[in-house]
């Protein structure tokens, strides 16, 4: 395999370990209460959470600090606002996990969060790797 692929792989894995923490385990009550408003300070953090992790893979992958700088920044507003869609549209229709839109707008969010990793893939490929 050539040793860029194996490069993006490994960033993508790294990225999804990240997400899988950032996303399932580390979210306070604060971060998952009230989040229909915009200006929601838990979901500020719980973004500054993801954009920390996706700092410590971008050092284990050699990223000038540059390119971490802007990349995290960019995540952290994109995160921001996936999160405040999702939460706006479940609570204005009143979503349960009962209810299978609930786990449609889950598998957006969800998906919106996995196409911005490859968005950050192709960024590092383009302007940080090697």
């Amino acid at each position: 395999m050539p040793g860029i692929i194996g490069s993006v792989l490994l960033l993508l894995c790294l990225l999804q370990i990240k997400h899988l923490f950032a996303d399932f385990f580390l979210q306070t009550t604060r971060m998952l209460s009230g989040r229909n408003a915009y200006m929601h300070m838990g979901r500020a953090q719980h973004a500054g959470v993801h954009a920390l992790g996706s700092i410590v893979v971008f050092v284990i992958m050699g990223a000038p600090v540059g390119f971490i700088c802007l990349i995290c920044l960019a995540e952290w507003v994109v995160h921001f606002h996936i999160d405040f869609g999702k939460a706006h549209y479940s609570e204005k229709k009143e979503l349960t996990p009962q209810q299978a839109v609930f786990w449609r707008a889950m598998g957006t969010d969800q998906c919106l969060h996995q196409l911005t990793y490859v968005a950050m893939a192709a960024a590092w490929v383009k302007y940080a790797a090697y």
